[in-house]
């Protein structure tokens, strides 16, 4: 569900990094969801200035970020890697943009809300440098499942294993699993560009780089960003993130432990009425949500799997499943927009 602007006013909207796999999802997000735009700008690198991206029916060209100027821009939707946002996140919010940023650069910064358009809308209005960081897709779809029976029972402990998909690691990671499928099946060698070992047929756990404390920083992302969205430093999270050869979809194996008993009814019924969630969740074969049959290309963060975990006397087990590119990604930067658009 959009959430419309106050008035008819529309909006300057610019998209950076309009030429890689979030980008894309985001100029196509912005068009199937009628965001109330005056004009859409695609931006991206040098490299890729002139080129033609889709926006609805229409073909934009996208510009060269270094030489365009955010002067009258109003809403800028930055995927283009930390790097960029860096340095030209602060310019357009300098020249007036409220910027919606998808890479990590500003998500641990306390005057930088961390928002997850169905957990936390009311941090949209709280951002003292005009910048709203967008979480990470691993945090984000675990956050919307969890909301909920955080809400009603407070969950003192997560653990958490991530199986998420290549289309993370962008589209380069996307053209590595194709490709090593096709050499693999050509009985031919194959030589890992993008991740630390073959990707096809195989698991990886490991994600991003490794930390003293011997986890991954893509899985110390899953603990400090958890904390700051719901809000509660108190929350401990014991994150396992693996890479899996599947294109499109994050999946986790989620178990929580409440201060207060939730029963699997209780749960259901309480991610039954959530906002962003579809429960799927029949004790028969493909009853449960998979990155294949529910996420790829869906909106929605599919929870299935949920059961009582019988060695925790307060301890729930549950499956969590979203499109990583869309609402781990686009879908929740231009829902953060809508929100921006509907103070007016």
């Amino acid at each position: 569900m959009s959430s419309k602007p106050a008035s008819n006013r529309r909006f300057k909207v610019a998209v950076v990094g309009a030429s890689g796999a979030v980008g894309e999802t985001m100029l196509s997000i912005l068009a199937e969801r009628e965001f109330p735009a005056s004009e859409v700008i695609a931006l991206a690198s040098e490299r890729s200035a002139g080129s033609l991206v889709k926006y609805g029916n229409d073909d934009i060209m996208v510009q060269d970020l270094a030489t365009f100027d955010p002067a009258g821009i109003e809403i800028a939707l930055f995927s283009a890697g930390g790097g960029i946002s860096k340095e030209y996140g602060p310019k357009f919010a300098a020249a007036g943009a409220v910027v919606i940023d998808n890479s990590s650069t500003f998500r641990y910064d306390d005057d930088v809300p961390l928002v997850v358009s169905e957990v936390n809308p009311e941090q949209v209005g709280n951002r003292p440098r005009g910048i709203i960081a967008n979480p990470n897709c691993s945090t984000m779809q675990l956050m919307v499942a969890l909301k909920p029976l955080h809400d009603a029972a407070k969950i003192e402990r997560i653990n958490v294993a991530t199986y998420q998909s290549v289309s993370g690691a962008g589209r380069s990671g996307l053209e590595e699993l194709g490709i090593q499928t096709g050499q693999l099946l050509n009985f031919q060698e194959i030589a890992p560009k993008k991740f630390q070992a073959q990707i096809a047929f195989n698991l990886i756990p490991h994600i991003d780089d490794f930390q003293p404390n011997g986890y991954t920083k893509e899985e110390m992302k899953l603990v400090w960003e958890t904390r700051k969205i719901l809000g509660d430093e108190a929350i401990q999270v014991n994150p396992t993130a693996v890479r899996v050869p599947v294109f499109y979809g994050h999946s986790e194996a989620v178990n929580i432990e409440t201060r207060d008993k939730l029963s699997v009814e209780q749960a259901r019924e309480l991610l039954e009425r959530a906002p962003g969630v579809v429960v799927v969740d029949e004790h028969t074969p493909g009853g449960y949500p998979t990155p294949v049959t529910h996420a790829s290309g869906s909106d929605a963060v599919y929870v299935g799997r949920i059961r009582e975990d019988f060695s925790h006397p307060r301890g729930l087990n549950l499956w969590v499943v979203s499109d990583n590119i869309r609402k781990g990604a686009a879908l929740n930067a231009v829902q953060i927009a809508e929100l921006v658009a509907s103070e007016g």
